[in-house]
């Protein structure tokens, strides 16, 4: 077993998730080497100040413009998106995930049985959608006149034709041909991946690589059935097993992170990146481009994987939690509150809002893990041009700081005129 303090786990897992020391892709192969390194690009229609998945891709990515990710899945058919934990994944994994999808159709004790329900209860809609998409090749759910078809109350649409879409891509007949702002536009399977991926893998094998890619998602995992986990596919009634076996074969390692309680799990090809970090190196596969955390603090997306799901308290000692969905009396902080990263830790919030009328990036509220740090002139400077960067990433022409309390920090922020997107 290999044991790590709180630093190494942290940093190894920022690292690993292209956060730290600091930003080290650019440009168009940045962007897809970065959807790669995550592994799982969680993806989110809402947009207040940007989408979660644009905002994970800034935080990693030096010249990133909103909705570049789409270039690399549905321009260059690199990725596919998929789940009712919605996400990108790579196109090579895709006949991992078709066995999945086959799952899901099937019904199956890890896989969600909602929608063999729903094939089922729809099954007329279902193959008349098949039939149009053979005729027409693409199909957005707008293509279908509401009042022509039956009404349903299901948490995946209003009628039957949205819930005969949304089942044929989920058992995997369709795919994600493009998108329209954020609507899926959809064609058959063979309209849209490689001939060569359509194809199913070996199930004992595909189970081992759901619980190997979970391990490399989160970095250092504890396993744990979660509900995102669950809909990762992660084949828990058989988990036990697997992880024994894995660790048999030298696949994966097990972890233990000083202060913390549970066994964790890592892939055995990363513990020379851990060891590496635990002695004070920095990996040359993470060497920074520009600017490293340090110098310029991050912004991290509110469904990062470093941070979601409680993972901001255990390993940073930062209590996070994406209010967005609770009552406005209930919100402590903000409805669209971002953690910021300076160096490896997590110091400070902040909740915002862009007006786009008014072409104005504007601060709502800020919070210092440590109030001390508003007179810590590297972490000051740090801050102003991480909000620069993040200002011309927006493409806001205005910025308004004026909500910030501390006046070294208002007038420093302040004082600032958007750059132009590098």
């Amino acid at each position: 077993m290999l044991t790590v303090d709180r630093i190494t786990a942290r940093r190894f897992i920022l690292g690993k998730q292209g956060l730290w020391p600091g930003r080290r892709w650019r440009g168009t192969d940045g962007t897809e080497q970065a959807m790669r390194d995550i592994e799982y690009l969680q993806l989110d229609p809402l947009q207040v100040i940007a989408r979660s998945q644009d905002i994970a891709l800034h935080s990693r990515v030096f010249d990133y413009a909103p909705e570049q990710w789409q270039d690399a899945a549905y321009g260059q058919r690199q990725f596919f998106d998929w789940g009712g934990w919605l996400a990108t994944r790579p196109m090579s994994d895709l006949p991992y995930w078709r066995v999945v999808m086959q799952r899901e159709r099937d019904g199956h004790p890890d896989c969600d049985n909602r929608v063999r329900k729903m094939g089922v209860e729809h099954a007329e809609a279902i193959a008349e959608v098949r039939e149009l998409l053979r005729e027409r090749g693409t199909l957005t759910n707008r293509d279908f006149d509401a009042s022509a078809r039956k009404k349903t109350q299901s948490y995946r649409g209003r009628k039957d034709s949205a819930l005969a879409l949304y089942y044929l891509w989920r058992v995997g007949e369709v795919m994600t041909h493009h998108r329209e702002g954020f609507e899926r536009v959809y064609a058959l399977a063979e309209a849209v991946a490689p001939a060569h991926y359509l194809h199913e893998r070996d199930p004992a094998e595909v189970d081992r690589f759901l619980i190997k890619k979970d391990i490399s998602f989160e970095g250092i995992s504890r396993l744990s059935r979660t509900a995102d986990s669950y809909f990762r596919g992660v084949p828990f009634s058989q988990k036990k097993p697997i992880v024994d076996d894995l660790l048999t074969t030298g696949d994966i390692t097990e972890v233990k992170v000083e202060g913390l309680k549970p066994t964790y799990y890592v892939l055995a090809e990363d513990v020379e990146l851990i060891e590496a970090v635990a002695a004070g190196r920095i990996p040359q596969s993470w060497e920074p481009i520009e600017t490293t955390t340090q110098e310029e603090v991050s912004f991290l997306a509110p469904l990062d994987p470093t941070i979601a799901r409680g993972r901001a308290k255990e390993l940073f000692g930062f209590d996070y939690v994406w209010e967005v969905y609770k009552p406005a009396d209930k919100r402590i902080y903000g409805y669209y509150t971002l953690p910021i990263l300076w160096g490896d830790n997590l110091v400070a919030r902040f909740d915002s809002r862009f007006d786009r009328a008014a072409d104005t990036f504007t601060i709502l509220g800020f919070w210092l893990e440590d109030d001390g740090l508003a007179s810590n002139d590297a972490f000051v400077e740090a801050l102003a041009r991480g909000f620069s960067r993040f200002v011309a990433f927006l493409g806001a022409a205005k910025f308004d700081s004026s909500a910030i309390v501390d006046p070294v920090l208002r007038r420093r922020l302040g004082s600032q005129r958007p750059r132009q997107r590098s």
